[in-house]
């Protein structure tokens, strides 16, 4: 995290009077707020690092109320910034001086369709809702991440957000079957289908999957459910290297057959910083080690599901690729495991202030990138304290870098530039990618417009076809 920044963009036309008391009537008085205290959560990004402002927070109840405010917008040139559950971390829902429309009230489930395993949902729906409706249908929604207790679906399908079952069951984008969205000019797009074959040309959908907003609100969505597994199984495991880590993964989807649903890759030092600041959490294992990995897997069937696990970890002993391991008795040593893993944001932001990165390397190069990247910032920027840690099964690393010494943080964050400079050049020489799961929003545009001229241009030109007027969530990625 760093210092507070605005938002500053391109001027965005004033807010003209009429039009706020059109937007007004269109939606009652229950459909918008200028209120101060109740606009202050809106306008500022989850991580307290960009601050934003907006003339009127509008608060449609439905689609045709979206596409109202939408298209009256549209026609006086006046910008908008969709929000779900502002839980972005890249600034791609904080306004600077646009109509800020929030999708908070819609939160209708339209249709849960067992048979068809879908069901259809509406943008503001909060994701750990729509687990718990997936569940008392006795079906599983594997999208898990840390903020699930407040980001919504709208949102999450707009970022293409990922997540720690991405080892299984793909990105967000491979969850959504259909969805129903606003254009930019306020038109209706109604594609909320339940089908899994649909070759009638383009497939629009993905095109607003990963837009973040530019190419038009997204209001609604026909998601995928799966059977839901009825054993999970978790192993919290020692590790001499990276290497061994990665070796281990292949190992054990091998063994399980597929059942590994999670696989994550932590140091030392994150579960130090855990134990130390996280009160109630506990290292499982009697002696310390480099890395640790935390294994999941899921089952259709309860009968062998242990005797899978544990002939992995054997097998995973026989090759020297673990030192030691724990396996969970119970849920409450499960969620024990995973909370090791879940709170090293909330240690770090207890630590101090981190240039962070949410990076995506191929699964086999990950423990020569954080070799490499790790050297080379400990040469460049010395009190550097990295922390690298993620997603092995899909290469996700998300390399955090501090102050290793308390109370340096605004100098070192300082340097915050030239320190992502560095890692996302040695991402690039690597063939990563530099964002693999965030986004991009406003932190990394630059980056993207740098590093992928060609795309960039294709994007915008794809942008000007669906929002010549460019009111569509401004700043945001392009």
């Amino acid at each position: 995290m760093t210092d507070t920044l605005s938002t500053a963009s391109p001027a965005t036309t004033p807010m003209p009077a009429a039009l706020l008391a059109q937007l007004k009537q269109v939606l009652g008085p229950k459909g918008w707020s200028q209120d101060a205290h109740e606009l202050a959560p809106h306008v500022a990004d989850w991580r307290g690092r960009y601050q934003g402002s907006t003339p009127i927070l509008l608060k449609p109840a439905n689609t045709e109320e979206v596409a109202a405010c939408v298209r009256l917008c549209h026609e006086a040139g006046v910008s908008i910034t969709p929000q779900g559950g502002n839980t972005s971390l890249c600034g791609a829902a904080t306004p600077q001086g646009e109509v800020l429309i929030t999708m908070k009230r819609m939160t209708g489930v339209r249709e849960v369709d067992v048979d068809n395993d879908s069901m259809t949902v509406e943008a503001g729906c909060v994701l750990e809702n729509l687990q718990t409706l997936a569940a008392d249908n006795n079906r599983l929604f594997p999208l898990s991440l840390g903020s699930q207790g407040s980001a919504m679906i709208g949102g999450l399908i707009s970022t293409n957000a990922g997540g720690v079952h991405v080892l299984r069951y793909g990105m967000t984008r491979e969850l959504v079957l259909g969805l129903e969205a606003v254009l930019p000019d306020g038109t209706i797009w109604s594609g909320l289908t339940g089908l899994r074959k649909d070759n009638t040309g383009y497939d629009l959908k993905q095109l607003l999957i990963g837009a973040e907003g530019t190419l038009g609100i997204i209001t609604a969505a026909t998601l995928k459910l799966f059977p839901r597994p009825s054993r999970m199984e978790v192993a919290f495991c020692g590790l001499d290297s990276a290497e061994d880590a990665v070796k281990f993964l292949g190992l054990a989807k091998q063994v399980s057959g597929g059942a590994v649903t999670a696989f994550e890759l932590m140091p030392r030092m994150a579960l130090d910083m855990v134990l130390e600041h996280v009160p109630g959490t506990r290292d499982p294992l009697a002696d310390e080690h480099a890395w640790y990995v935390v294994c999941e897997m899921s089952f259709g069937r309860a009968d062998g599901a242990r005797e899978t696990l544990e002939d992995a970890l054997g097998q995973g002993f026989e090759a020297g690729l673990i030192a030691d391991a724990a396996i969970a008795e119970n849920d409450s040593q499960i969620h024990d495991f995973w909370r090791l893993r879940e709170t090293i944001a909330e240690a770090e932001r207890a630590h101090g202030k981190a240039v962070k990165h949410d990076v995506s390397i191929p699964v086999s190069k990950m423990p020569a990138f954080m070799a490499k990247a790790t050297a080379a910032v400990e040469a460049e920027f010395p009190g550097a304290l990295v922390i690298a840690f993620g997603h092995v099964g899909d290469g996700n690393v998300h390399f955090n870098v501090a102050a290793r010494e308390t109370g340096a943080d605004d100098a070192f964050i300082a340097q915050a530039a030239p320190l992502s400079r560095l890692v996302y050049d040695l991402v690039d020489s690597f063939g990563g990618s530099i964002s693999a799961e965030h986004g991009i929003g406003i932190l990394k545009r630059t980056e993207l417009a740098s590093r992928k001229p060609v795309d960039v241009a294709v994007m915008r030109a794809i942008k000007t076809a669906l929002d010549p007027k460019g009111i569509m969530n401004p700043r945001v990625l392009l």
